[in-house]
């Protein structure tokens, strides 16, 4: 999928200048402190939302919302994963990896502090791992970080980590890991990171706000602060942007709206995604334990009718969990093809000839309904009944992701490089096979990155010959900005979202 911004239509002045002028009132934003049309160093910015996270702790499964926020913004890493999913040092200085690949020994940044004024030290970095790899974690990469065996303090600003076998990707990983400060306490409503923000409010259900942090260790941020504005509902959202109330969207889920504000001269920013929508089965009960029936599932539903509904041409069909932009892609969009007659005859061999009845849990965020009522008119053409389940975001990551209480589910998986799920056993879907887990394993340990994409193209070709999921289709990736806002983020790799960079133009 290629990347490319476009200004689209020509805005009338007075209405851009309205809405900047609006936007600023609505944030209560910092005077101006520069020129007319030149970036103002001190100005707020606010971005809409429907991505609000369920709490602020990465290892408690704060959701994609938290990454958005958070991570690169308010907590640093040791490594940074940049926006086009490269990796770069950054609160580690200087790594050394020993020969046989098991022990990487980190110097930490000399002068990173966190937010209370104490100073990331070893310690610290010890805490941060042990924490996110502990019983307790249910963070999205604990699984691939598991390799880690000990962590060592060598000295104040020294730590070595040893790992139980090699692993390729840890220092990708890495890069999604909050270093946190041990001292700080219970973090689901508060923070003590190192990044070049602070948390300055946080009212759940409604915003988050992060104010500069001073004596911030790295480069000053080129605004002067961020404000999460969140909305359930696309529409409201859209007339933010309109508006003026907020100054960009970080994701456009309703693209019947491009058309507007085409018209209206906003700036759409069209990058990589890595958004899988997904019908997920619960594949450890009847009948979604059967490969026969998800396949049957699968050939029901016409997805690209589904894509060109909600996307209108946009986004892409995709056959897997990988998609286009990483190394181990392969092209199975057809695999399992819509074909109603072969539906109802792998239903018929599964002894579901007259079909059945299943319960789908629909989060009410982004357009999961909408997917929901196709899905259900498209399955009902070869006997299957599906009764909707509409419920919140909150809900779903208790019901469906903690407690595995379903049938199946729709949601939209951002992060990068997470085929890594179908290896796991345990994961809310529960899909279980030995060959995609010992191929994921292995892939870990390969000597190369050859024989690693080889490993994991094999687990990709199963997972989708197992049906283990539906995938229904990769978003687009949309952003939309208003006039005189420079610097957003382009691609959406795991929601990574800083906002460090962002300008807004002095009115």
């Amino acid at each position: 999928m290629s990347s490319r911004i476009r200004r689209l239509g020509a805005a009338a002045a007075a209405l851009t200048a309205a809405a900047l002028v609006l936007a600023g009132c609505a944030s209560g934003a910092p005077s101006s402190s520069g020129a007319a049309g030149e970036p103002d160093p001190n100005a707020e910015i606010v971005v809409g939302s429907q991505n609000e996270p369920t709490n602020l702790d990465q290892i408690f499964g704060g959701s994609s919302g938290v990454t958005e926020v958070f991570t690169g913004n308010v907590y640093e890493g040791l490594f940074r994963i940049t926006d086009d999913a490269t990796v770069e040092p950054l609160l580690a200085a200087e790594t050394e990896v020993s020969e046989d690949g098991l022990v990487y020994t980190f110097t930490l940044q000399e002068d990173a502090t966190f937010h209370s004024g104490d100073p990331v030290d070893a310690e610290a970095v010890k805490y941060s791992l042990e924490r996110f790899v502990s019983e307790e974690s249910i963070a999205a990469r604990k699984r691939q970080l598991s390799v880690i065996d000990h962590v060592d303090v060598v000295d104040d600003k020294t730590v070595a980590v040893t790992l139980t076998q090699p692993s390729i990707s840890f220092t990708y990983n890495l890069g999604y890991v909050w270093i946190v400060n041990p001292a700080a306490g219970d973090l689901t409503a508060a923070e003590d990171g190192s990044g070049p923000y602070q948390l300055a409010d946080y009212r759940k259900g409604d915003s988050i706000t992060l104010e500069l942090s001073d004596g911030y260790w790295g480069d000053a941020p080129a605004n002067g602060g961020v404000v999460y504005q969140y909305y359930a509902d696309p529409t409201a959202l859209n007339n933010a942007l309109l508006t003026g109330a907020v100054d960009l969207v970080t994701s456009q889920s309703n693209p019947d709206s491009l058309a507007e504000f085409e018209a209206a001269g906003f700036e759409i920013i069209e990058g990589t995604s890595t958004t899988k929508e997904l019908l997920a089965f619960n594949d450890r009960v009847a009948p979604f334990d059967s490969v026969e029936v998800r396949k049957a599932v699968y050939s029901a539903i016409d997805r690209e009718k589904l894509l060109d509904a909600i996307w209108d041409g946009r986004g892409q069909l995709i056959g897997s969990m990988v998609p286009p932009s990483e190394p181990w892609f392969i092209d199975l969009a057809d695999n399992n093809p819509y074909d109603v007659e072969l539906a109802e005859d792998l239903l018929a061999e599964a002894g579901y000839a007259d079909g059945f009845t299943f319960s789908l849990d629909t989060p009410d965020s982004g357009v999961h309904s909408t997917v929901a009522e196709f899905v259900k008119s498209e399955l009902a053409k070869v006997g299957i009944t599906v009764e909707i389940n509409v419920i919140t975001d909150d809900e779903w990551y208790q019901k469906v992701y903690t407690d595995k209480d379903f049938q199946a589910t729709l949601q939209g998986h951002v992060n990068d490089r997470d085929i890594n799920f179908y290896g796991n056993p345990d994961f809310y879907w529960g899909y279980d096979n030995a060959d995609v887990q010992t191929w994921l394993a292995d892939s870990e340990k390969a000597a190369s990155t050859d024989e690693q994409t080889e490993l994991v193209k094999k687990a990709n070709q199963q997972i989708s010959d197992d049906a283990a999921s539906v995938w229904l289709y990769l978003n687009p990736q949309l952003r939309i900005a208003a006039e005189g806002i420079s610097g957003v983020p382009q691609n959406g790799l795991n929601s990574l979202f800083y906002v460090y960079g962002i300008e807004k133009a002095a009115s």
